[in-house]
């Protein structure tokens, strides 16, 4: 894997925390030149110095919301200044609001598809022309969820910005492959990343005793940021599409629809568990 990403230009989203942190640590190590973003500045700053730390190469950090198309293109125009062309985008940022239908506020609705969906086409549609024009190839990987394969309990918004991700990546596929640019879209299942503490339920304070509840169970058999990293970078470099980083999500996908009953059967099951747990 070493060769494969020596001197690639990567931009990550999402690079302060979690998945986007572990994965820029990884591709440092690997030597790749590294453009890092992140709304949260001091955390980003953070991630940075451990980066350099090492002796990793960091071509380019700006703190940045990824929601505001303006200042996704203002950036796009100082890293392509200063860094160039890139070889591989990577859209990870993304926040997590659950509730059922009738709590979730729309402010919330809102905020869901701005960072989940539209942040990455903003990032799509300032890198992705360039990448283009500029006939080398590359890499975009859109990292998605569990949650754009599966319906899951009141993740109704959430599900809608990752299903809409989903589909995107799914026409980019094929649109891109004239291009030599290969796209992959990461669908994680529980990962012990900081969003697990910044979840929001509408409706429900996190200091409940149902969602600690709940947050141990998923914590119990969630893999850690690092492992996650370690599979996507795998994944982008054998050129999957699907790009999985535990079993269970990966059988989940192949079961649904070989066996639908089946599979509607268990997510009605987990929906009326959910429910029973969170209003019991």
């Amino acid at each position: 894997m070493n060769n494969f990403f020596q001197n690639k230009k990567c931009l990550i989203t999402g690079a302060a925390s979690g998945i986007g942190k572990a994965v820029a640590l990884q591709l440092s190590k690997l030597g790749a030149v590294l453009i890092l973003t992140d709304i949260q500045q001091e955390q980003l700053e953070s991630t940075a110095n451990e980066i350099k730390a090492n002796d990793g190469n960091i071509a380019y950090l700006e703190a940045l919301d990824i929601t505001n198309f303006e200042k996704v293109k203002q950036f796009g125009e100082q890293v392509i200044q200063k860094v160039g062309n890139l070889d591989i985008v990577m859209n990870i940022a993304g926040i997590a609001i659950w509730g059922a239908v009738d709590k979730m506020q729309h402010e919330e609705w809102k905020q869901v598809i701005d960072v989940n969906l539209m942040g990455p086409i903003h990032i799509i549609e300032t890198f992705l022309p360039k990448m283009i024009s500029e006939k080398n190839g590359g890499h975009l990987v859109n990292v998605a969820s569990a949650a754009a394969l599966f319906g899951l309990p009141w993740h109704g918004a959430y599900c809608a910005s990752k299903y809409g991700l989903r589909g995107l990546s799914d026409v980019l596929r094929h649109d891109l492959k004239r291009h030599k640019i290969k796209v992959h879209l990461v669908c994680p299942g529980a990962v012990d990343t900081g969003l697990v503490s910044t979840i929001r339920i509408s409706g429900l304070e996190i200091t409940d005793e149902k969602f600690k509840t709940l947050k141990k169970q998923f914590q119990r058999h969630a893999v850690s940021p690092e492992n996650a990293a370690k599979s996507i970078l795998k994944g982008v470099k054998n050129n999957d599409y699907y790009i999985f980083t535990s079993p269970d999500i990966k059988f989940g996908n192949w079961g649904k629809d070989k066996f639908t009953f089946a599979s509607e059967w268990i997510m009605q099951i987990a929906n009326d568990f959910f429910q029973k747990t969170m209003k019991a």
